[in-house]
């Protein structure tokens, strides 16, 4: 299966239309069936590890997942996104916001991903999705970054002019003044980033925007600065932000011959009871959300965190579902 940034931008899109065109809650198992970019994955735990890394990435952009059931009949949780919750209302912009966004339209205009934005539509409807005419106008990138540092840092990498402001390299340290050759701006979970040439320490550096004064400011003529042909600026924060956290282990109790996905996306108990698994626990929402789906027939034994998250999740489920119920009473 291809894994190029265009498949994996074109999935996303895909997995954004899909939920927007729908009000009923559509299970993991459905949206694998019908939403083109999973179909050709080779396992389940690689389907989940993929569905669960996508639903984080929409998370952070600000796409509003609902989490719930259509009916008390629905064995497990789906999902869903809710247009009121996604769309924008109508707003002013100053002249600075209103040139932030006209960048990020730009950004969407892109040859890459409008191309994926068409060529889903044309997917979910050959799957047999009814999709809603207006979702994809509703389909619009958000461009989230309070700092006060984004603008300036941004507008002086697109000018190719060098930047100097205050840092810190971590909350309680001393603020120092850099002197930076910029090279871009990005996003890296959930952070933005400065990359640059830092001329101080005459090396590559990567500088969180949070840690940044609000004193950033360009100096020197346009286009002094060219970064690297072909420079990865994620790759970079990437390796900057070091490994990620190590995982711990979960292990679960299943009802015999039930929750299938579960015991295919993990282990055998070393203790060998064939009724539990165990799995690698790296986020706990993620994991809940993965065990949860599976209502009562996944038991979580340890850690007790993780048996929490589940337990919130289901107890928000009997209650969106009471809800549900309730308003159609009163009807």
């Amino acid at each position: 299966m291809s894994t190029s940034p265009s498949a994996r931008a074109e999935r996303l899109v895909n997995l954004v239309l899909c939920l927007l065109s729908t009000r009923q809650y559509l299970s993991a198992e459905r949206i694998r069936a019908t939403v083109p970019g999973y179909a050709d994955v080779a396992s389940d735990e690689a389907f989940f590890r993929m569905f669960e890394r996508d639903k984080a990435e929409l998370r952070e952009l600000g796409v509003p997942l609902e989490t719930g059931r259509s009916s008390l009949a629905e064995p497990v949780d789906g999902y869903r996104i809710a247009r009121g919750d996604y769309e924008l209302p109508d707003i002013d912009l100053a002249p600075d916001e209103a040139t932030a966004v006209a960048l990020a339209a730009r950004l969407w205009d892109s040859p890459a991903l409008a191309g994926a934005a068409r060529t889903a539509l044309q997917k979910l409807r050959a799957a047999g999705i009814a999709v809603d005419p207006d979702a994809a106008s509703a389909v619009q990138p958000r461009l989230q970054a309070a700092e006060p540092a984004f603008a300036p840092l941004l507008a002086a990498s697109r000018a190719g002019r060098v930047v100097t402001f205050t840092h810190r390299s971590h909350p309680a340290a001393e603020a120092r003044t850099r002197t930076v050759e910029p090279w871009g701006v990005v996003s890296w979970r959930g952070r933005w980033y400065l990359v640059g040439h830092d001329r101080d320490r005459d090396d590559v550096r990567c500088f969180r925007l949070s840690r940044i004064g609000d004193d950033a400011r360009a100096i020197g003529p346009r286009g002094a600065v060219s970064p690297p042909a072909d420079v990865d600026l994620v790759a970079i924060v990437a390796a900057s932000a070091g490994p990620p956290p190590p995982t711990g282990r979960a292990r679960i109790r299943l009802v015999p011959g039930r929750a299938q996905g579960l015991r295919r996306g993990s282990r055998p108990d070393p203790q060998g009871d064939p009724d539990v698994v165990e799995i690698d626990l790296g986020r706990v929402d993620m994991a809940a959300r993965w065990v949860a789906g599976h209502g009562p027939d996944a038991v979580v034994l340890e850690p007790p965190e993780l048996r929490e998250a589940v337990v919130g999740l289901l107890r928000g489920s009997v209650v969106s579902a009471a809800d549900t119920v309730d308003a159609g009473s009163a009807r």
